[in-house]
């Protein structure tokens, strides 16, 4: 019998492959032409549990600290572990004292430690936060590597379908379909995120840094090529039109305010997704009809798909192992 994932994201990869490793059969169906073009493709990568718990609860950092190590027996050499900075500027000293407060796994470095960290921000900020524990890799090179993964062990692919064929008998579902499912998974409502990408020669970073702001923080992800990738809004609304002039105003003079190098970064890219959430942010397995559900995956879907996808696998192949037991 066949385990049909529905969607392609990375809570669908992440648990099609984990099934596979148990040597269940499984189909992935996924209504665009390839994997990886919703919320995933707008992600940032980072692999930052520490960080996350500042806004979030307990579990997401406790489930979240395997994460880099998964990753990288999926997609070996993606995975960057070169840690987080957390940097804010002086005015904002005190929300940075709070976000230590918040959270835990890092140490306080000074105007030295933070120019031998990131020599293009030295003389910048008198503190800043470290994270050395923490990780990111680049989502769409880490979604084709997860896809060819998964199909080397197995599982197989039906692209540009709106809704699953029935060439196989189907055991049980999976509903990875991210904001598709709101409306359907009771709880779910939508939050937007917008991103942009800079191309600049004048910015050097080896790290994910995070500006703290009290209006509008910001992190900047180093994507390689010379790219960066910003980005950190949460909007409440379910609107996947292109980014807003507030918006990439706010996300420019932020990053202005990191290194003002980037006043000359051309704009390469701009995007926007809409990213499925419970009223308390944290992502979980549910019980559907048909099977089980990857939902509210909200921002932390590379950090958290690993955890909540060992778990599915776990819950599945103990179902189909009670069935072949009643049937044998």
């Amino acid at each position: 019998m066949t385990v049909r994932v529905n969607g392609a994201g990375v809570a669908g990869l992440a648990v099609a492959l984990e099934l596979a490793r148990k040597g269940i059969d499984v189909e992935v169906v996924e209504m665009r032409g390839e994997c990886g073009l919703g919320a995933s493709h707008w992600a940032g990568g980072m692999l930052a549990p520490y960080c996350e718990r500042e806004a979030a609860e307990e579990t997401v950092l406790t489930s979240g600290l395997s994460a880099a190590d998964w990753w990288e027996e999926a997609v070996p050499d993606l995975v960057s572990r070169r840690g987080t900075l957390v940097v804010a500027n002086p005015r904002d000293l005190p929300d940075l004292r709070r976000f230590a407060a918040r959270t835990r796994g890092y140490r306080w470095l000074d105007r030295a430690g933070i120019a031998a960290l990131e020599p293009g921000l030295a003389g910048r900020f008198e503190t800043a936060l470290f994270f050395q524990q923490e990780a990111h890799l680049d989502p769409r090179k880490a979604m084709r590597g997860l896809y060819e993964t998964a199909r080397n062990l197995g599982v197989s692919f039906r692209f540009g379908e709106l809704a699953p064929g029935e060439s196989h008998a189907c055991s049980m579902t999976v509903d990875c379909r991210g904001p598709q499912a709101i409306g359907e998974i009771e709880g779910l409502r939508g939050v937007r995120g917008e991103m942009l990408y800079l191309e600049t020669l004048d910015v050097s970073l080896s790290r994910p840094v995070r500006l703290l702001h009290p209006r509008h923080p910001i992190y900047i992800v180093p994507r390689g090529g010379n790219r960066f990738m910003l980005g950190a809004t949460m909007i409440e609304a379910e609107d996947d039109g292109p980014i807003t002039a507030r918006t990439m105003m706010e996300l420019l003079n932020t990053a202005y305010a990191l290194d003002p190098a980037f006043a000359e970064a051309r704009i390469v890219e701009t995007g926007t997704g809409i990213r499925p959430a419970f009223s308390d942010n944290v992502p979980r397995v549910v019980e559907t009809k048909q099977g089980l559900a990857l939902a509210g995956m909200h921002r932390h879907g590379f950090l958290l798909a690993p955890a909540l996808a060992r778990e599915a696998a776990e819950r599945i192949a103990g179902r189909l192992n009670a069935a072949q037991r009643r049937s044998a």
